[in-house]
């Protein structure tokens, strides 16, 4: 068996593995409610402003902070949402840690020291 018969073995099996299968249908719940990809779409937008604060500042502003605990008050009252950030969450684990198998399998490093 060659190595593209054994990606395809594990793409299939992949597909049908509940951290897969729960994320699919959380995700597709989403999609068929305008609400909540609004509510989703803004989520996202509200974290990426947290991360750039982060990463540019050190730390997080307030008044973001404030608009980050009043979205999550408001999406633990939207099942949908709530349901998949979760399972959004425990594929992307599932994922990190493939990747890490996969990498280290390898056997090669990526992240080549600079010279200065």
């Amino acid at each position: 068996m060659n190595i593209y018969d054994k990606a395809h073995e594990f793409a299939n099996y992949l597909k049908d593995c509940d951290e897969v299968v729960n994320f699919r249908e959380a995700s597709k719940k989403i999609k068929e409610n305008e609400e909540n990809k609004k509510m989703l779409n803004h989520l996202r937008s509200i974290q990426f402003k947290a991360y750039s604060e982060q990463m540019e500042k050190g730390e997080i502003s307030a008044e973001t902070k404030q608009e980050l605990e009043g979205l999550g008050a408001i999406i633990s009252m939207n099942p949908a949402i709530g349901e998949y950030v979760q399972y959004e969450y425990k594929f992307g684990l599932l994922w990190e840690d493939i990747l890490k198998i996969l990498n280290d399998a390898v056997g090669i490093e990526m992240d080549f020291p600079q010279n200065k």
